[in-house]
């Protein structure tokens, strides 16, 4: 089974690839690929609740593991009270571990 490790750094409402890249893994989830989107820098904005919430909750009811960095979180208060359900916080290190498993990785 094909792995892969999606990389968002990218605020969904200032670029619409970000909506492609979703859709992108969405896909590949649904064909039985095993994907994770890890939401950085930007990319967070779009884990809090009512933000674009739809497009990240289409990525989780796909199958996709959606993860979003602490640091980046923190840089930009969004409590964990805050995400959109089904994004869970999580360390950088979790890049650097499924990179070492082997994951191909997209980076927006």
């Amino acid at each position: 089974m094909s792995a892969y490790l999606f990389i968002e750094s990218r605020d969904p409402y200032e670029s619409n690839d970000v909506a492609a890249q979703y859709e992108l893994a969405a896909g590949l989830a649904r064909e039985g690929a095993k994907v994770t989107v890890f939401l950085v820098q930007n990319g967070v904005l779009a884990a809090r609740r009512g933000a674009q919430a739809e497009l990240l909750q289409k990525l989780t009811g796909a199958g996709v593991e959606v993860l979003a960095d602490e640091f980046s979180l923190r840089e930009r208060a969004i409590g964990n009270d805050r995400l959109v359900p089904g994004v869970k916080p999580s360390p950088i290190d979790v890049v650097i571990d499924h990179l070492e498993q082997g994951r191909k990785a997209l980076w927006h």
